[in-house]
């Protein structure tokens, strides 16, 4: 957190666009623990391989069945029926990873390799949870190999082009280096309830911009996204943990939050003008206890 006098300067220097909102985010709250789930963007630069004249498409509709059979609406958040997931269902989503895995993603042109990579990313979440099926938590599944391991993040989970990669590699070294985009975080889902909801439907280049939006919009007038009580807003610590992909400062940040809440939420970020906590909700968004 900047000092009293740092943060003074900020809120000057501010003035009056964004009706002086300053964000003042409590980084310093983060444990070592916490810190595992943030890893900056570092290109992998083999990745980075692409054919802009390419007009060849992927074929997502194997994975876009399993998400439309088993994402149901829960209260407040999607959910995916886990426990529900039949063995002919299982091999179709091992079916459709095996056919991402044959690709050969670098003669693709981007917006094709931006919906592959989601698609692939969240895809590969669900087969971990289906694996260790029941469980509370993704944070459970313990498989990244290291003393101080957390999850399954960075376990080698598939290969591509005959590079294995893990659910890190393709969030953080792929999708976030290359298209900088911070909607992202709206789009990758880490089958926890705190996350921005897994769609019934998947990614596709064609309609990327608008389901990127409709995504960015849910969140940030969802109350995992942005909670306001008596006064007080708390955010989701995704806007902490990867406060460098929204802009690397308070005012970039309110930018961000204001250009999609609805009129109401905007109406009062501007009037009480900083953030006080930031909060996510770990457990897993089955649609049943897992016990």
């Amino acid at each position: 957190m900047p000092s009293p006098t740092a943060a003074g300067a900020t809120r000057r220097a501010f003035g009056r666009s964004l009706a002086a909102i300053t964000l003042l985010l409590p980084l310093a709250a983060f444990t070592p623990k916490e810190n595992l789930f943030a890893p900056s963007a570092k290109i992998w630069p083999r990745w980075e391989a692409h054919d802009p004249q390419s007009t060849a498409r992927i074929d997502f509709s194997a994975w876009e069945r399993l998400l439309t059979i088993y994402v149901v609406e829960g209260e407040g958040a999607n959910l995916f029926d886990y426990a529900a997931v039949t063995e002919a269902d299982r091999r179709a989503l091992e079916g459709f990873l095996a056919q991402m895995a044959a690709l050969p993603i670098s003669r693709y042109a981007r917006p094709q390799q931006f919906a592959y990579w989601i698609n692939l990313y969240n895809a590969l979440t669900i087969r971990v949870i289906l694996d260790h099926y029941p469980v509370d938590s993704i944070r459970d599944i313990d498989i990244s190999p290291g003393w101080f391991s957390d999850g399954p993040w960075d376990k080698p989970l598939i290969e591509v082009e005959d590079h294995a990669l893990t659910l890190n590699d393709i969030e953080h070294r792929i999708l976030r280096p290359i298209w900088q985009d911070p909607r992202i975080h709206y789009a990758v889902n880490c089958a926890s309830i705190g996350c921005p909801d897994l769609r019934p439907e998947a990614f596709d280049a064609e309609g990327l911009e608008a389901a990127l939006e409709a995504a960015a919009r849910s969140y940030v007038n969802d109350p995992r996204g942005v909670t306001i009580r008596d006064g007080r807003v708390t955010v989701s610590k995704i806007y902490d943990w990867f406060y460098e992909d929204f802009g690397r400062s308070p005012e970039s940040l309110t930018a961000h939050l204001l250009r999609y809440a609805e009129p109401e939420l905007a109406m009062q970020l501007k009037a009480i003008g900083k953030i006080h906590d930031t909060e996510y909700d770990w457990r897993l968004n089955g649609t049943r206890p897992s016990g």
